[in-house]
């Protein structure tokens, strides 16, 4: 069980309060390790205003959670219906952290792109693109565990 999440009581549908389904942010991070990967890919007009789209979504997941974004109401339409309970279920807290640092990366790449410094911006990219991959991939959040070795450290501070 990872640091990240919050078991439920043998038996229970019912997830915890608050508490979200793990699924959701891996497709998140699926959908936007395509995003990033395109912006890398395609033409300057293009990669700019894809990544606006993108910082965007990151706002959004941040400022209101990963489960109030378009990519939750996608997973939550299609294909969770299709899916078993989730074996364990997540805290909102370290997502949405790690929201706000992709929303850093875009927002350090898109200004970079925009003034023309196009290797810190694709830089900035790759490393969005690689933390959205290990979510992707491997299920590893970047991002939550960072929140709580943060939230570890400034406990003991």
């Amino acid at each position: 069980m990872s640091s990240t999440t919050a078991r439920p009581s043998a038996g229970t549908r019912v997830p915890p309060r608050d508490a979200i389904d793990p699924r959701g942010p891996q497709l998140t991070a699926a959908l936007t390790a395509v995003v990033l990967a395109a912006v890398l890919l395609l033409p300057a007009s293009w990669s700019v205003a894809l990544l606006a789209v993108q910082a965007g979504l990151f706002g959004l997941g941040a400022a209101r959670g990963v489960q109030h974004t378009p990519h939750a109401w996608l997973f939550r339409t299609f294909l969770r219906p299709r899916l078993g309970p989730p074996s364990e279920w997540e805290a909102p807290e370290p997502p949405r952290f790690a929201q706000a640092v992709g929303l850093a990366f875009s927002l350090v790449g898109l200004v970079a792109l925009l003034a023309g410094a196009t290797l810190v911006g694709q830089v900035a990219v790759g490393f969005a693109l690689a933390a959205a991959l290990l979510n992707a991939v491997f299920a590893f959040c970047l991002g939550c565990e960072m929140y709580l070795l943060i939230r570890r450290f400034t406990a003991t501070a």
